[in-house]
This record gives C-alpha cells, structure tokens and sequence, in this order.
C-alpha cells in the first residue's frame, strides 16, 4: 500500500498549514489517481478543474517500489518525454546505488572497499557524504554502514529472528566511522576500516533519487510536478487546478486509510514506518528500521513519522533518524541536527 496520497485542492493558502482532522477517510476509487508502493497515494482533480493544463501521470516498478510521476503541462507530448527522463533518472540511480546489485558502485564498494580503496560515480560519493553527515547529525541513530546487520535480519524473507550470535556483535559499532571518502586520481574512492562494514544507502539514496527525477523534469521546463518513490514524495509547483498539491498520509494501523492530510508547495516529505516492510513474531513487530545501537528492529513508540523539508534527500534521511521516538523527542532531535526538517502530525 503506498505511503501518500493527493487528494483533491482547496483554495491556496498563505503557507503550508495541516488539513483538520476528521478521522481517518476512506480511499475510494473516485479518490484516487495511482496507489504508488508506499506510505502516499495521490487522488485525481476533477477534469473541469484543468484549465486547459493536462494531468499526466504514469507509475513504474523501480528502487523496490512502485514509483509514480505527474506532471501538470499543456502539452501533453512534452509531458510524457519529460516523465521518460525522470524514470530514466531513477532507473539510473537504482543502478548506480543499489546493494542488491553486485556490479553497482555500492554493490563494488561492500565486495572490495575493505581490502582496497574502490572507485565511485561523483553522485554516489555525494550520497555517502551526505549519509555519512546525518550519521554524525542523529549521533549514529542512521548508520549507512550497517548493510552487513541488514543482511543478517533479511526481514523482507523472514519469518522468525535470527539467532542473536548472527548480529549481536555487530551493535553499537557505529559503522559509519569507519567509512572512509577520500579521492584517488582524480575519482572519489571509498574505503572501509572493518571488514564488518558494508553500505546500505536505502534510508537516503531514494530520496537523493527523487530530488534527481524532479531536477530532471525542471531541466526541460516542467514547473508543476510530483514524483512519489514510496515513502519519499516531492512536489514542485502547483496541481491542475491551480492550488497546492494536498497529500494524504496513510494510517500505519489501517494502510488503505488516510490518517491526515497536507498541502504541499516546492518541497518534500518522506515517511518511514514499521508496517510495510517486516514480520510479526512471538507478539512483537520485527521491521526493517534497524537501532544500531542494539542491532535490533527500534522499538517504536509510534509507527511511522513523517518528515518535511526542502530537499527528498534530507526528509528521508531524518525520517529514517527519528523514526520510534515520540513526537517530541522526533522534533527536538531535528530541531538540533536539521532546524530547516520538521515532523508533520
């Protein structure tokens, strides 16, 4: 079930403000436009709305996820083109930062970074060093260097938890310190310390992804759009009828439900939660947000937080930071490591 959904517009206001409450909503099918393969979805606007601007969307399987552009234009051939380019910009991040991809640059990286230095793409060293940068902002909370303990939960195929021999000794090592991002003729080149570490950018490099496909849409003049790769969604402009773009988030207890609503202008939000990646075991929810403090699933006092800011890259990183703390906890740990992130209730 995707994480967002876009629902219909109301008259624009001054600044982004939350839609008021009114218990959970049903998503109907009238409601909706595409389902995407996260914590959004994003629902049609009425056609005599448009104004002359077409709607054109389209939704791809990609990064793990079903990953939906729309953009807003009036041609609709310049539309369509422009969306190939951004599903070409995501195919390529895909490619380039995916550890399940031996030949990847982090697929390279995790085989060989502990004996030598490895080669990377100068947009896969930019990604590390902004990984390795909330890594030190959150105080280890995101750790991209823990590939080796994701591995050892595997919770996508698992029923049960592994044996406590198998990541015991991988907590509290804070990986991250051990990545080393240096440049070796002329190339950036990454080197691990330990050959306990391994890169997992799944908590960044999807957002990174998405601020790309969007870069890419408004290098051949698109100016109203949103691209939602699961929990990572921004939006640039306005929506066919002129107004915000007003996103649903989906209730973690109820995913075909819509817990709240927000409007949304030239900026981004990400989502990260216990319910759509993990098992249930023993009473006890295992999912795929590991503490790397205890090697562990992090005991969430919630179960998912959502997270705005200018940039998909920087909201996703922060989600994936404060996710299992209480609301205030989430805001006064962004509020000293990222003052421009803020948690959307």
């Amino acid at each position: 079930a995707p994480a967002f959904t876009l629902t219909s517009s109301h008259p624009m206001s001054p600044r982004p403000r939350p839609v008021p409450d009114r218990g959970p909503v049903p998503l109907t099918r009238r409601r909706l436009l595409a389902l995407g393969g996260g914590a959004f979805v994003l629902a049609l606007v009425p056609r005599a709305l448009r104004h002359q601007r077409q709607l054109v969307t389209r939704t791809i399987p990609v990064m793990g996820t079903l990953a939906e552009v729309l953009v807003v234009h009036h041609d609709r051939a310049e539309a369509e083109a422009a969306i190939d380019l951004a599903f070409e910009r995501l195919r390529w991040v895909d490619a380039t930062m995916s550890r399940f991809r031996a030949e990847s640059d982090i697929g390279r990286v995790n085989l060989g970074a502990w004996r030598d230095a490895v080669p990377v793409h100068p947009a896969t060293a930019v990604v590390i060093r902004d990984a390795l940068r909330w890594a030190e902002l959150s105080e280890g909370a995101y750790d991209p260097g823990v590939a080796r303990l994701v591995e050892a939960w595997d919770v996508t195929h698992r029923t049960q938890p592994p044996a406590r021999v198998a990541f015991q000794r991988l907590a509290g090592r804070q990986f991250h310190r051990g990545i080393g991002l240096d440049r070796w003729q002329g190339r950036p080149v990454v080197r691990f310390d330990s050959p306990d570490i391994g890169l997992d950018l799944g908590g960044i490099a999807k957002g990174y992804a998405v601020d790309a496909a969007i870069a890419a849409l408004e290098s051949v003049g698109i100016r109203d759009a949103v691209v939602n790769a699961g929990g990572d969604l921004r939006a640039i402009g306005r929506s066919a009828d002129g107004d915000w773009w007003r996103v649903g988030i989906r209730d973690p207890a109820a995913p075909a439900r819509i817990s709240s609503e927000i409007e949304v202008i030239n900026q981004a939000i990400a989502t990260s939660g216990d319910y759509l990646q993990g098992f249930d075991y023993g009473g006890r929810r295992y999912h795929h947000i590991l503490d790397p403090a205890t090697g562990e699933p992090r005991e969430a006092a919630v179960h998912s937080v959502t997270v705005r800011g200018q940039t998909c890259l920087a909201a996703d990183a922060g989600a994936t930071a404060v996710f299992g703390l209480p609301i205030d906890g989430a805001r006064a740990t962004l509020r000293n490591a990222a003052p421009e992130l803020e948690v959307v209730e």
